[in-house]
């Protein structure tokens, strides 16, 4: 994308509703737009970060397993009826009324539609297990949506849903996302830690949230330093197998946010090993059993002709959320620190003088071989603006093309995690460039 030719409004003053640096730093790059309170519209530049986190999402539930699904945003009311939430849930559920005067809700989660998707099909033991998941907007009506993309009324989710035919296959599934999840925020650049958390109003009696570490974190954590060393992307792992080590190693050493801390238990880790920081919820997953199974009257036949009521958990990921959580996990005072894997663009081209013959030259050439993954900033802006909005923008690499390096045949790699810097022949530039970078991990 040319830059001269990009819808991407950037700001270089910070708005005043802006209370942390998600918030701040997407304002001013262009990535969002407020449109009302909570509600806010992706623009170019988020949207394809957005995308790109969504993908590894979708790529890592299909690995572990699950099947995508899509389900409407729209609910009726009766689905919550019968499984007694929709009186309980609060003013948090959007209640509508369609022009029939049929009761109607915007879904702030979809374990009663699911359950009663599943119990239209599944008949047998033999339909069992299954997860089914989604990618959806989900509405919540925050009584003080704020932090922007962190806490606001409209949200990407993906939530999953699991059938079991007994508690073990639903143990089973629990594990498969728990690994799930470590890989999918691995692979994003982020280091998240589970912790044992409270059910809410989702239910159940088996739960973690995934926490990244981050300075403006909403909640204080414990943990023990070996979670930060372990390399969740250092082995292959085989969801049919026995997952148990995994999740034990995580779930045998002190991990717990305020809400759960226990003083007694976090005395007896070495000091040497205690860490406490901040941290954020990315991730949230849960086994309930039967919680909406049965009230919903979903059963099926056993392998002795019985009638059985399966066994379920769910697993959600703030998708949009995590753009923020990213953000707040890596960043610096010049602007937002991507990892490689949910960059917008992998590179900056800077041509910082349009209009002469060898830096024009370079820079297409650089564009050309880079493709749709490359925002050339061909503006007629002086060079120190366009620097400011590079290092805004946060993309992995800037290539920057000056007359005098362009005159020679080279082209000047700056890193922006690191601040490396290395001047290379355009075509050396252009393989660096194209190679493949481990994401760092954020948040530790």
């Amino acid at each position: 994308m040319r830059l001269s030719r990009a819808f991407l409004p950037t700001l270089k003053e910070t708005p005043a509703e802006a209370q942390i640096a998600s918030h701040r730093l997407m304002l001013r790059a262009g990535m969002i737009r407020q449109e009302a309170a909570g509600l806010y519209a992706w623009l170019p530049l988020g949207w394809r970060v957005l995308q790109k986190v969504t993908q590894i999402v979708r790529e890592e539930q299909d690995a572990a397993g699950a099947q995508e699904i899509l389900m409407p945003t729209i609910q009726p009311a009766e689905l919550w009826r019968e499984s007694g939430r929709y009186d309980d849930y609060g003013k948090e559920m959007l209640r509508i009324r369609d022009r029939h005067e049929r009761e109607m809700l915007y879904g702030p989660t979809n374990e009663e539609m699911v359950t009663d998707l599943f119990r239209a099909y599944a008949k047998s033991y033999r339909d069992l297990p299954r997860n089914l998941y989604h990618i959806q907007w989900k509405f919540r009506d925050e009584v003080r949506p704020r932090f922007g993309v962190m806490r606001g009324r409209e949200f990407l989710m993906k939530d999953a849903y699991s059938f079991d035919l007994d508690k073990e296959g639903a143990v089973r599934s629990y594990r498969q996302m728990f690994v799930a999840y470590l890989r999918t925020f691995a692979r994003m650049g982020l280091k998240a830690i589970p912790m044992v958390a409270d059910t809410g109003p989702i239910g159940g009696n088996l739960s973690h949230e995934f926490i990244i570490l981050a300075e403006t974190g909403e909640s204080q954590v414990f943990l023990h330093r070996d979670l930060l060393d372990y390399d969740v992307m250092g082995q292959a792992v085989d969801y049919q197998g026995d997952l148990s080590p995994i999740v034990d190693f995580w779930t045998s050493r002190y991990a717990a946010t305020d809400e759960k801390h226990d003083e007694a238990a976090w005395a007896a880790v070495p000091a040497e090993a205690q860490v406490t920081a901040r941290g954020i919820e990315i991730g949230h997953i849960f086994y309930f059993g039967t919680k909406y199974s049965a009230p919903m009257g979903l059963q099926v036949t056993g392998p002795d002709g019985a009638l059985v009521t399966p066994e379920m958990g769910s697993y959600g990921i703030g998708v949009s959320r995590l753009v923020g959580a990213i953000i707040e996990a890596s960043h610096d005072e010049a602007g937002i620190v991507w990892p490689d894997a949910v960059a917008p663009y992998a590179a900056s081209i800077l041509n910082l003088k349009p209009g002469d013959a060898a830096c024009d030259a370079v820079s297409e050439r650089v564009y050309e071989a880079l493709g749709r993954d490359a925002l050339l900033d061909d503006r007629a802006d002086r060079p120190g603006a366009k620097f400011a909005d590079a290092d805004l923008m946060g993309l992995p690499w800037q290539a920057i093309i000056g007359p005098r390096g362009a005159a020679a045949g080279k082209v000047e790699l700056k890193r922006r995690a690191t601040g490396e810097r290395l001047e290379l022949p355009v075509e050396e530039a252009i393989a660096r460039l194209r190679m493949p970078t481990l994401p760092p991990v954020a948040g530790c």
